[in-house]
């Protein structure tokens, strides 16, 4: 697959087609586009039928349905490449027709990053997809573009970084997504998945700001730094138990979730000053202990060898160790109902239960290496946050909460009255009134980026909150609002330092930017 020629014939060709996320969608018509993402094909035939014969039509039967293609077919939908150089690059494979279908999956990829003001379009190529492949995975399928690498991307800081690390890059997305930020090194244990990354770098012009290494974890890198990683790394919770199928795109080959406190405990020591990690993970629950409190325990080992952290642990589900068993099983392609299939769910409750595991967690952890001069503590904020990421800018407001929540923690009580605070304007106030009542029920502060939350909260927080538009600083608004409300100075303002650290971390309020002495 690694033929740089015929890789940038076919990006010459996909280009003049215009084989694009937003054309598919025209082609096939939303309703059948997005049954197709459910992997129901139907609609989506019969809407090509309907259009009559295209390039584009050829291209979507071929890598999006699963269907044939005649030689001519493809000459015509791919002429700089034509049907032999896709047999070459090992894109196509005969059928025993002696027609044409895909051997591998070609997605046009658009994933959100606030990096950049629009999606960047991509094309990505991985082994079949799961409705296309009609069969269990191969042990080193490299998988394509799935919604836990959507998440990371759509996640990480729009900062600039002189140097940065995608560890584990599979078919390398994120680290295309990196390249956007600074130059890229992209590790991966598997050989195979770096062909296909390097092959989709340089089919999407990135391939010069990308260096590919093979190893494992951070071994490829020892000794460097970096100003940002991220890492999808295969954290799947495995049974080691024999004929439970290992799959390297999800399964680190490690006991429990050894692998991910392995990524949290040694990836910090890698950071620059100022540099952040962000790594999705899975983490288990003993009977008895608590699975965040085991990463917070983790973040503390990490700041042992890389000094003082900052760090979130976001803890975004939490599933039973049946859940979660069925979840991996199907992903491997056994079905239920099948013998296999329960003899799958059977080994891995049988691993679960030797270690005592009562739930495991799904979520994200940034650590962040601060700069400067002066003694700090290591601040880990880890906390369960279940509500949906809004859709505008996630990566930009999950580092402003980032900034103003480790700020928040780190001021003394004196200095967080001394700061003018702003409200997002994303805040909603809600109050819920009976017929006849003057006074609330109830009153809710409600935001919907970057994590939807809602917060019950009593006259004095919220009237504080109203008046956090940069004038005052909280201090003043204490003082104001316990001669309003006729409560205690002292005991009004240590309610709103409170207040403000907990609003800081749920992006609902954020410093304005200087003191007030």
């Amino acid at each position: 697959m690694v033929h740089p020629e015929l890789i940038d014939r076919l990006r010459a060709d996909l280009d003049a087609v215009g084989y694009r996320v937003e054309a598919v969608a025209s082609l096939l018509g939303a309703p059948a586009e997005a049954a197709r993402q459910r992997g129901v094909f139907a609609p989506a035939r019969r809407a090509l039928r309907e259009r009559g014969a295209s390039s584009l039509a050829t291209l979507a039967r071929l890598f999006l349905l699963g269907e044939t293609a005649g030689g001519a077919e493809v000459d015509a939908a791919l002429p700089a490449l034509g049907a032999a150089g896709a047999l070459e690059l090992g894109l196509l494979e005969r059928s025993g027709s002696g027609a044409h279908r895909a051997a591998m999956s070609l997605n046009p990829v658009a994933v959100a990053d606030s990096r950049v003001e629009q999606p960047p379009h991509w094309w990505i190529l991985s082994d079949l997809d799961d409705q296309l492949r009609g069969g269990p995975a191969r042990p080193d399928h490299v998988m394509g573009v799935g919604g836990a690498t959507r998440s990371l991307i759509a996640q990480a800081p729009p900062r600039d970084a002189a140097v940065c690390l995608d560890l584990g890059t599979g078919c390398g997305i994120v680290a295309m997504h990196l390249a956007l930020r600074g130059r890229v090194i992209a590790t991966d244990v598997s050989e195979r998945a770096l062909v296909f990354a390097r092959a989709n770098a340089r089919l999407n012009g990135v391939g010069s700001r990308i260096e590919f290494r093979r190893g494992d974890l951070f071994e490829p890198v020892a000794g460097e730094s970096f100003d940002l990683i991220l890492s999808n790394p295969p954290f799947v919770i495995t049974p080691r138990a024999a004929g439970v199928p290992v799959y390297e795109y999800r399964d680190g080959g490690m006991t429990g979730d050894a692998l991910a406190e392995r990524v949290v405990r040694e990836g910090p020591e890698l950071l620059a000053e100022g540099g952040v990690l962000l790594c999705l993970a899975n983490w288990e629950a003993p009977w008895g202990g608590n699975g965040l409190q085991r990463v917070r325990g983790w973040i503390e080992e990490a700041a042992i060898a890389a000094g003082p952290l900052d760090a979130w642990a976001i803890e975004r589900d939490r599933v039973d160790p049946a859940q979660y068993a069925e979840t991996w099983a199907r992903d491997g392609g056994a079905r239920p109902g099948s013998p296999e299939f329960e003899r799958l769910i059977d080994a891995w409750l049988e691993d679960f239960a030797a270690r005592r595991i009562v739930s495991i967690g799904l979520g994200a952890i940034r650590v962040r290496r601060p700069g400067g001069a002066g003694t700090r503590e290591t601040v880990v904020h880890a906390e369960q946050a279940t509500g949906g990421y809004g859709a505008e800018a996630a990566g930009s407001r999950l580092a402003a909460a980032f900034d103003a929540g480790i700020a928040a923690e780190r001021m003394s009580g004196d200095e967080i009255l001394s700061i003018r605070w702003l409200v997002s304007d994303a805040v909603v106030e809600e109050r819920e009134h009976a017929p006849g009542e003057e006074a609330p029920r109830s009153i809710s502060l409600v935001i919907d980026r970057p994590i939807a939350r809602r917060v019950v909260a009593d006259p004095l927080l919220a009237a504080a909150v109203g008046a956090c538009d940069g004038e005052l600083a909280l201090g003043q608004i204490a003082d104001a609002l316990a001669t309003l409300l006729e409560v205690d100075v002292a005991a009004a303002s240590e309610a709103l330092v409170s207040g403000a650290r907990e609003l800081a971390w749920l992006g609902m309020i954020a410093p304005a930017g200087r003191l007030v002495r």
